[in-house]
């Protein structure tokens, strides 16, 4: 499993709701509200072979009120 980190701009007024379907979604090893230009930062865990690009896009980018995200891709822990 690969983790992988996701900022999520929601539009104004939904990110408790946005927030709400991801985790009933049950998609996420963590989810937090945050400051600054995104409102949401999720972790979850993409399979190893899965197309990570098509796994958050079938898995997430569905739910209505994500405005925008942004992925950072993770290679080696230390």
């Amino acid at each position: 499993m690969r983790p992988v980190f996701i900022n999520i701009r929601c539009k104004p007024g939904t990110s408790y709701k946005v927030a709400e379907e991801i985790a009933l979604r049950e998609i996420h090893s963590e989810l937090y509200s945050t400051s600054g230009p995104f409102d949401l930062l999720l972790k979850l865990y993409v399979p190893e072979g899965e197309d990570i690009g098509k796994f958050i896009n079938d898995q997430l980018l569905d739910i209505s009120g994500i405005e925008r995200t942004e992925t950072t891709l993770t290679f080696k822990a230390f």
